[in-house]
């Protein structure tokens, strides 16, 4: 079977939403650009139709990830996930042991991470170790400048 992809109802939506912005609005843009190219004559010399094929293919391309990842999504319903445990779709709050530092990660599937909000991949080193830990539980987790001891703090359903 096809490796699915594991999204939030909220990354699914997003993913959804941005496919039919670009089928039902982008795709006509870059039509009408290639229009528009191609009614200025002689396309071997014609940096606006260059211009528009390469943008075109750039969207079609996007189009066609989006779909794949819309085929194989298997969407986790924070709701089923045990509220006991780290998994997918919870906001995990944890103190560094050695340094006191707190911080909160959201466990996503790998398409909807993003580091800087706070939104961490259920594949990274962290995502990976948190996943299935309860509160209380001191968890160890290795990092590329060494060993970085987290405490779980709480967790709770993604706001």
């Amino acid at each position: 079977m096809a490796e699915e992809i594991l999204l939030t109802q909220e990354g699914y939506d997003k993913i959804v939403a941005e496919h039919e912005e670009l089928v039902s609005v982008r795709r006509k843009e870059v039509s009408e650009r290639l229009k528009e190219a191609i009614s200025y004559g002689d396309l071997s010399e014609n940096a606006e139709y260059d211009a528009a094929k390469n943008e075109q293919a750039e969207l079609e391309e996007r189009i066609h990830k989006l779909e794949t990842m819309i085929r194989k999504a298997k969407i986790i319903k924070e709701e089923d996930a045990p509220r006991d445990q780290v998994s997918i779709g919870m906001c995990v709050k944890v103190k560094d042991t050695e340094t006191g530092d707190e911080e909160e990660f959201v466990i996503v599937g790998s398409t909807e991470a993003d580091p800087f909000e706070g939104r961490i991949s259920n594949e990274s080193s962290v995502g990976a170790a948190l996943l299935g830990k309860k509160k209380g539980e001191v968890v160890e987790v290795a990092v590329p400048d060494g060993i970085i001891n987290y405490e779980i703090l709480d967790i709770v359903r993604n706001k």
